[in-house]
């Protein structure tokens, strides 16, 4: 099942007070990207980001799922009506984030 615009639409105003916030669609879902770094996505509107040990650190009950099939476990984050909280969680985690490999130019 794909995710909806409506559901993107919403996590986007959630995050909407930090800049650089940006997304790409893929395959039905999204992929979502802070100051370049990709934290995690949505998927079967459920956003799901990286389990990075400051995200596991800052959930209060870190729970796994796979976005997708064969896909690395993620974590969910079910906070979503709290702007403040998810605001801070792509905070504390864009340090740990791994910056984005560069293309080859050809």
């Amino acid at each position: 099942m794909a995710s909806s615009k409506e559901y993107l639409e919403f996590v986007l105003q959630q995050l909407s007070d930090l800049q650089g916030i940006t997304y790409r669609a893929m395959m039905g879902e999204f992929i979502l990207y802070y100051q370049g770094k990709i934290v995690g996505g949505i998927y079967d509107n459920r956003l799901l980001v990286k389990p990075v040990q400051s995200a596991i650190d800052y959930i209060k009950t870190p729970c796994y799922e796979l976005p997708y099939e064969g896909a690395k476990e993620m974590l969910l984050v079910e906070e979503l009506g709290d702007k403040e909280y998810l605001t801070n969680l792509f905070k504390v985690m864009y340090e740990e984030l791994p910056t984005p490999k560069q293309k080859k130019k050809k």
